[in-house]
C-alpha cells in the first residue's frame, strides 16, 4: 500500500524522477518486479547478473533468444526507445509476435536494458494524462560504458559477495538469516532478488 499513499509521495512518484536522474538503474530487477539499484553498485550488480556476458557474447553461446536479441539491438541501436514504438516497430500486436513483457522483463533481470524515464501523452491542452510509457534503454546508454563494466575483471560471485557484505554491513543482521535462503538458491536471477529483497523482506514481515 506504501507504493499508492494518497498524503504522501511514494515510490510510484519517485520512479520517473529517480531513473532520469542518473543516480540509480531503475526496472524489473528483483523476481520480474520493480526497483532501483544505487549507481555506486550498478557495475557489481550488472556484473553479477550478465555473469560475465557481454550480450553479443551470451547470444554467440546460444544463451539468449532470437527475439531477446531483437528486442535488445533495437534498443541499443536507438539508444532510448518507448515501449509503445519498440512494440510497433518488432509486430507485437495482435496477431503479430507475442510474448513481449516476458522478453523485456528478462532483459531488465539480467541487466542489459532498464527504463530511463517514463513519458506522458498530453491532451489537446498540452497536458499530461494516464499512466507514464516506459522509455527503454542500456544500462550503457544512460550510464556509460567504462561504468558499466568496470567490474567486469571480477567473478560474478565475487560481485555478489560484495553486495552482500555491503547489505550486512547497513543492516546486520537483517540480511544473515536470509543469507542461508540465497545459498540454497541455484538460479542467478532469483538469487540476486533475495540479496536485495531481504531487506523489504525484513520490514514488511513477510
Amino acid at each position: 500500500e506504501l507504493w499508492f499513499a494518497d498524503d504522501v509521495d511514494g515510490p510510484w512518484e519517485w520512479k520517473g524522477p529517480a531513473a532520469r536522474s542518473g543516480k540509480c538503474l531503475y526496472g524489473k530487477l528483483f523476481n520480474k518486479k520493480a526497483g532501483f539499484v544505487s549507481r555506486e553498485w550498478i557495475p557489481d550488480f550488472a556484473n553479477f547478473r550478465r555473469d560475465g556476458y557481454d550480450f553479443d557474447a551470451r547470444w554467440d553461446d546460444g544463451l539468449a533468444s532470437y527475439k531477446d536479441k531483437e528486442l535488445y539491438e533495437a534498443i541499443a541501436g536507438e539508444g532510448r526507445m518507448l515501449s509503445k514504438r519498440l512494440k510497433e516497430a518488432l509486430n507485437y500486436r495482435k496477431g503479430g509476435n507475442t510474448g513481449f513483457e516476458t522478453c523485456i522483463t528478462r532483459l531488465q533481470m539480467q541487466s542489459y536494458v532498464c527504463i530511463a524515464d517514463f513519458v506522458y501523452m498530453q491532451d489537446r491542452y498540452g497536458k499530461p494524462y494516464g499512466w507514464g510509457v516506459a522509455e527503454y534503454a542500456t544500462p550503457e546508454e544512460l550510464f556509460g560504458y567504462d561504468l558499466i563494466t568496470s567490474a567486469y575483471q571480477r567473478d560474478p560471485q565475487e560481485s555478489k559477495e560484495r553486495m552482500m557484505q555491503h547489505l550486512s554491513s547497513i543492516l546486520p543482521g537483517v540480511c544473515t538469516a536470509a543469507y542461508k535462503d540465497i545459498e540454497r538458491i541455484k538460479h542467478h536471477e532469483q538469487e540476486t532478488c533475495s540479496i536485495f529483497f531481504c531487506v523489504r523482506r525484513d520490514r514488511e514481515g513477510s
